[in-house]
């Protein structure tokens, strides 16, 4: 649209020289006729327009807002109107304790008040994106900007609103999760109201006051002492039980053998030890018990 105002301008200054003396007014015609084609070009660029990948265009004339809007791509329109372009694509909207990790400098965390009324600090990540077809909705109840004025409030409102209901060390353990579905459900109700789409949140950390956090670290350190000492307590149950089946069988055994084995059974069993020797071709002295008990020495020497 520049250069169709520029063009006006030639053309302007083209019928001013017309009208001059001579010899200016013999320029006149020339500049006349530059000014009517550089309007003619501006008005023909200005009805092509261009929309990058990943973006919507909306279409405003004279402050009036467009119902429809135009899709990535090159389009011809009215060179009178005005294309605002919205990004569709996935955006993420950062806050963090850590300097420079979001959109913010410096900490940027969200510090809340639990159900037992210490603090907690939360760093979040919101993944968002403007729907195409409330970019006109937007544009003209909220304006370009809003990411500050609804994306951060809105994130910041919900977590504290639903973090009063949960104890702080309920937030750092078993009900995380629970919590970061409550708080995604209230902002994309939110968002969808507004024209946008929430796709995720994520809790990256919950950071708990020092004192509170070194009696959880406590608490670990003496359940796990707690759980060591059942295991040894539990390997010495199993060892003195191995220990009593064992004398057990020992006391049973010397029963056997002192009721059950007779005279006349042991000197059987004695006849067959050495028989056994006898026959070894090791062997080279061979005592035999008499039935006196006198042993009978034999030697192949």
């Amino acid at each position: 649209m520049f250069i169709a105002i520029l063009g006006v301008i030639i053309l302007v200054i083209g019928t001013v020289l017309k009208r001059s003396p001579e010899p200016a007014n013999h320029f006149g015609g020339l500049v006349t006729n530059v000014g009517i084609g550089v309007v003619v070009l501006g008005l023909l660029l200005s009805a092509v327009k261009i929309i990058q990948p990943g973006k919507v265009g909306v279409q405003t004339l004279f402050g009036k807002v467009q119902d429809n809007v135009i899709e990535s791509g090159l389009h011809v329109i009215n060179p009178l109107f005005d294309i605002t372009t919205f990004d569709i694509q996935t955006q993420n909207y950062t806050m963090s304790a850590v300097n420079n990790e979001g959109q913010k400098e410096g900490d940027d965390a969200i510090r809340v008040l639990s159900s037992d009324g210490l603090e907690v600090t939360i760093d979040i990540s919101v993944l968002y994106k403007v729907n195409p077809s409330k970019a006109p909705y937007i544009y003209q109840n909220i304006g370009e900007d809003y990411i500050e004025k609804i994306v951060r409030p809105v994130t910041r409102t919900a977590i504290r609103d639903n973090a009063v209901n949960y104890q702080a060390v309920d937030l750092y353990s078993v009900k995380r999760q629970e919590f970061q579905s409550k708080i995604t459900q209230t902002i994309e109700q939110s968002f969808s109201k507004r024209g946008l789409e929430l796709q995720q949140v994520l809790v990256r950390n919950i950071a708990l006051p020092a004192s509170v956090k070194a009696s959880i670290e406590s608490k670990i350190n003496a359940e796990q002492d707690a759980q060591k000492m059942q295991f040894v307590l539990q390997k010495e149950r199993q060892e003195a039980d191995r220990k009593r089946v064992e004398a057990q069988g020992i006391a049973d055994y010397q029963k056997i053998l002192s009721t059950g084995l007779s005279d006349k059974q042991l000197q059987y069993e004695a006849i067959k030890a050495q028989k056994e020797i006898a026959l070894s071709p090791n062997a080279k002295v061979i005592i035999i018990g008499s039935g006196k008990g006198n042993p009978i020495m034999l030697s192949d020497k």
